[in-house]
């Protein structure tokens, strides 16, 4: 009988494996959603509401964050306005907008935080401390690599 294939067996690529290991957060933010009863959170709401609730990002850092064009960022906020995660508000004097978490949108964050440290404590569990410094700094070289890269 051959012996099980694991994941480190079949994904053998940086690349493969970054993708699969995303996949474990989205799991355990569903799964908090879930519990709080929210399921419309648009994909990848949870980055923005995430960057709101910390008020960490500006409105171009967000855009640039998520890889999309200004258009489409003003539609997905449109979305999560009308979910009622977030208010929007125009100022009158320049008419550039803020966005603000709504009760639900806080909810929704908290979702994500609760998820993020599910994993985390999973992956402190798996691995030793040393381990995960140095997948820190890989993760920040890659950062840098692709702010380093032109933007298509």
């Amino acid at each position: 009988m051959p012996a099980t294939r694991s994941v480190a067996d079949t994904y053998v690529s940086i690349a493969e494996l970054m993708r699969l290991a995303r996949g474990s957060y989205k799991r355990a933010i569903d799964a908090e959603y879930a519990v709080r009863g929210i399921d419309d959170v648009p994909a990848p709401g949870g980055y923005v509401l995430a960057y709101l609730a910390n008020g960490e990002e500006s409105i171009p850092e967000m855009i640039e964050g998520l890889g999309i064009k200004k258009p489409e960022y003003a539609e997905f906020m449109d979305r999560l306005v009308l979910r009622g995660f977030i208010t929007r508000d125009i100022d009158p004097n320049d008419g550039k907008a803020s966005f603000a978490l709504t009760e639900r949108g806080y909810a929704a964050a908290e979702a994500i935080f609760a998820g993020g440290r599910i994993v985390d404590k999973q992956l402190e569990r798996k691995v030793s401390a040393d381990d995960i410094d140095g997948l820190r700094r890989g993760l920040l070289a890659l950062a840098e690599i692709k702010q380093s890269l032109p933007q298509p």
